[in-house]
């Protein structure tokens, strides 16, 4: 499928920019890129000291590419490892560990080529086999991965994760197979346009079999107990307090990697990091809607629309909750775009969907929001009446329910807001707040320990069924006891059809119309928006829009 975002076409201005230093704050500039100083025998020349300073709001949930992890863990595991491919400066698929590969006529067999001088941090190294078996670990029911989902163009792999088929747990007929340790051969259900974008994210990593094995459970949960095949490896990691990281000397492309050491601290408080920036401490942080007016006009000071959407997952595991009415009543019964423009302040806006805007068009241009800019957007009054609809179909007058939200500043602001919007709207309602830091937060919610949890999905790749599958009835990350047999029946048919490109995008915006206007599943949000300040001398610094979010291996520090 072609596709073209105006939301990319922005970001890499916006990313131009960093290597510039030319973008300000609401100013409307040409941006050209700008290239390091090199010296008379052509190679780049870089400041002595090479130190990017960075701050993240909570703890790394995981550093095992097959582990529940979030947009924080794969940030940090695109810079310390690498996949088959990677994504480049411009978000498209580049050779990583594999410098070449072949795709058969019929775009169902995949050979890709593994680089000779491909090697872990200890110097032994990265084959065919090393992919084989991280992919064969991801969807094996004794070992499975959250992400193991993702794995399901591949022949077989949805017939192995399924108890009822008779394929389910024999991993050899999973479609990949070893030619020799520099060969690895892909054969894919059905073609897939965005593959080679797909196999980009961390769940395609490669793991030593022989290095993990001997780590046994303690794999993946310090810095000696991980090994590392990407522009970086960690060289310390104080749990809830920061890591750091430091250039990997046996990366295959470590002559591109200007960076020695990128320290990341983790800081919940917004004030402190707005702080932190201020005296030099940090290099890079996002700011929050009370520091926005301060910094606006400044050119260290950027603002984007992310493809990233929040919402409320409703667990219907919860009789209340159970009810289509009440979930309605929760969607309607509050106003997003208060929440959005005037309390988060940072370019974000309300959200009335689950596929965010400017994100994905069809070969047409057109944007998927097109044929149906959002659902439920009636109001107060209309959740009004299918709250008390609700409560007579319950038989009672009153609900209690915890909201189980994250222990930011910002996202304390929201749920609060949240709260006391449905609290006045809906009487009779009474909700109880739970703030969880990040990784606790995560567990409480794969567990279904919750009423109302405060969500998001950024996407994996370029595409709309990286949000769509989420709510698939045995989805790994449904996570809400959500079920539709009309919705799978589209997805499916959108997952596993690809060449009718027309007919796969209205089953995609049909299936979305379901789970939010007849169902709805979940109460969207806000599209997020990024406010961020980035001090001049930061060049080279890459956010993806998708997938990873984030690449350190081209960033550099100019003379400050």
């Amino acid at each position: 499928m072609k596709m073209k975002s105006t939301f990319i076409l922005a970001l890499m201005l916006l990313l131009s920019s960093f290597l510039t230093g030319c973008y300000g704050g609401g100013s409307k500039n040409t941006a050209t890129e700008e290239k390091p100083q090199q010296s008379s025998d052509g190679t780049t020349e870089a400041p002595s000291e090479q130190v990017l300073n960075l701050v993240e709001g909570g703890e790394v949930p995981t550093l095992d590419t097959l582990g529940l992890f979030d947009a924080l863990s794969s940030r940090t595991m695109n810079n310390i490892f690498e996949g088959l491919y990677r994504l480049d400066e411009s978000h498209a698929p580049v050779a990583g560990m594999a410098e070449s590969h072949e795709v058969s006529e019929d775009g169902k067999v995949f050979t890709f080529h593994i680089r000779s001088d491909a090697k872990w941090s200890n110097g032994t190294p990265v084959t065919a086999k090393d992919f084989e078996y991280a992919w064969k670990k991801a969807i094996n029911p004794d070992t499975l991965s959250t992400y193991s989902y993702l794995f399901n163009d591949i022949k077989n792999a949805a017939a192995i994760q399924d108890s009822e088929n008779s394929l389910y747990g024999k991993v050899d007929e999973l479609g990949v197979k070893v030619i020799d340790d520099s060969t690895l051969q892909v054969e894919l259900d059905h073609p897939v346009p965005y593959f080679l974008s797909l196999i980009t994210y961390p769940v395609f990593f490669p793991q030593n079999k022989e290095f993990v094995e001997a780590e046994g459970d303690q794999y993946a949960l310090e810095v000696e107990n991980l090994l590392y095949n990407g522009p970086f490896v960690l060289d310390s990691w104080e749990h809830e307090v920061g890591w750091t990281y430091k250039k990997n000397p046996t990366y295959w492309d470590a002559a591109t990697v200007k960076l020695d050491t990128i320290n990341v601290k983790v800081v919940k408080e917004a004030g402190t990091r707005v702080n932190l920036y201020d005296t030099g401490k940090i290099d890079l942080t996002e700011i929050t809607s009370e520091f926005i007016g301060q910094y606006a006009s400044t050119p260290d000071f950027h603002t984007l629309l992310k493809p990233e959407v929040f919402f409320i997952r409703m667990n219907q595991q919860n009789k209340y909750l159970a009810n289509v009415n009440i979930r309605k009543a929760i969607d309607m019964g509050w106003d997003k775009k208060a929440a959005a423009e005037s309390l988060l302040n940072n370019g974000s806006v309300p959200a009335y969907y689950l596929v965010p805007k400017e994100f994905a068009f069809d070969e047409s241009g057109n944007d998927f929001r097109a044929k149906y800019p959002g659902f439920n957007g009636d109001g107060v009054e209309k959740a009004k009446e299918y709250w008390e609809k609700g409560l007579e179909e319950l038989g009672v007058e009153s609900i209690e329910l915890e909201f189980l939200s994250y222990d930011s500043e910002e996202r304390k602001r929201v749920s609060e807001y949240f709260k006391n919007q449905l609290e006045t709207n809906l009487p009779g309602l009474t909700i109880k707040i739970n703030q969880q830091p990040n990784k606790q937060k995560l567990a409480l919610e794969s567990s279904l320990q919750y009423d109302l949890t405060y969500s998001g999905w950024g996407p994996d790749f370029q595409d709309p069924i990286t949000f769509m599958d989420l709510y698939l009835s045995d989805g790994p990350y449904n996570w809400s006891n959500y079920g539709n047999e009309k919705f799978d029946g589209l997805i499916t048919e959108a997952k596993t059809n690809p060449t009718d490109v027309q007919k796969r995008w209205e089953n995609m915006q049909e299936a979305e119309r379901i789970l939010i206007e007849e169902d709805a599943a979940i109460s969207p949000m806000y599209q997020s928006g990024l406010a961020q300040l980035k001090k001049p001398y930061v060049k080279g610094y890459v956010a993806h829009p998708f997938g990873v979010f984030a690449s350190y291996k081209w960033t550099y520090i100019e003379e400050k």
